[in-house]
């Protein structure tokens, strides 16, 4: 199985790259975390048509911004409203290890492949292990065949057993997606064209065209060598690996609680107060109210997108004609080199 080429400064790895007093600050941080179950589509309608309700494969956390999978993931440019809710900030130590990411990554990627206002603002918190189901524990440290879609490099922070994480080809069309919890595709339904063992503190960047956009990326499995129980204590769950993956997701694309649409407000409202029962910060954004402002802030469906987009071109084509007959007409009215010379 072949390994990523390490001269391509766009594939990353780099053990050790938490150091042992950021490791503790880091501890202590997830320890305290009380992370969601998160169920894939909305719980107040039926699924989307083909599709059936499943719980994600592991508790999650987000920072910066939470996509909660039953709004849909951030995927421009067919989603980006109301799919970004403002999240919590990232702790003292993640600012401090995201700076130093965000430098290597200025410092060592094509400028071609880091957008202008790039920067990491987003951190998924992925807690693997096995959780018990009717009395059984069953394993569920993996992630299928997904992309991440967001613009720009993404960066993961590995903590505790690892993990094989590997890139294989696209298959036919509809066949994978991209996003994992589980996946569209299983884990293992391609064979990969490159792989990494991530070890525990370990940092992984990758990005451009070939490791971000035309293949897919997994988790295939995760190691239990080490027996290890990582924080937070969850019900009925024991996590043996947890990482941080960051993205970005510009700014404008983020939206508080109190802004989203009535629809996705709703579909979301159980998640937050889960959240809020246990933090601040979402405990006021449950409690900012959803004025008239707001939803006069609230961003047009996509039908309305499509009938502002015909009114846009429509007035581009009378520009365009007003501007033709107005040449034409000047053209005409204008005297030619024969008769300016007789005059």
């Amino acid at each position: 199985m072949p390994r990523a080429p390490r001269q391509d400064p766009t594939l990353q790895y780099q053990p050790e790259f938490v150091s042992a007093a950021d490791r503790q600050e880091l501890d202590a941080y997830l320890a305290a975390l009380h992370p969601l179950w998160e169920m894939r589509y909305s719980t107040l309608r039926p699924p989307p048509a083909g599709k059936e309700q499943r719980g994600l494969l592991r508790p999650v956390y987000w920072l910066g911004n939470w996509q909660f999978a039953c709004l849909g993931y951030y995927e421009p440019p067919r989603r980006t409203r109301d799919c970004a809710v403002r999240a919590e900030p990232f702790p003292p130590v993640l600012l401090r290890l995201v700076a130093e990411i965000e430098a290597r990554v200025r410092a060592r990627f094509p400028r071609r492949d880091v957008p202008p206002t790039w920067r990491l603002n987003t951190c998924l918190i992925n807690f693997y292990g096995e959780r018990q189901q009717d009395g059984k524990w069953v394993d569920v440290a993996r992630v299928g065949d997904h992309r991440d879609l967001e613009p720009g490099p993404v960066a993961s922070i590995s903590l505790g057993e690892r993990a094989l994480f590997q890139f294989v080809q696209r298959g036919p069309r509809g066949a994978g997606g991209t996003r994992g919890a589980g996946g569209p595709r299983s884990a293992g339904a391609s064979p990969p064209v490159q792989h990494q063992w991530l070890e525990d503190n370990s940092l992984q960047i990758f990005g451009g065209p070939r490791w971000k956009d035309e293949l897919l990326h997994r988790v295939q499995r995760v190691e239990d060598r080490h027996k290890l129980t990582l924080g937070p204590a969850i019900a009925s769950f024991r996590t043996r690996r947890i990482n941080l993956t960051l993205r970005y997701v510009p700014d404008e694309d983020v939206v508080p609680f109190a802004h989203l649409a009535p629809r996705a407000r709703a579909d979301v409202a159980d998640y937050m107060t889960e959240l809020a029962a246990h933090s601040p910060f979402f405990a006021r954004a449950l409690a900012e109210p959803a004025s008239a402002a707001h939803a006069a802030d609230r961003p047009p469906t996509r039908r309305q997108d499509q009938r502002q987009d015909q009114r846009q071109d429509r007035r581009q084509d009378q520009r365009q004609d007003r501007r033709q007959d107005q040449r034409q007409n000047r053209r005409q009215d204008r005297p030619s080199a024969r008769s300016r010379g007789a005059t």
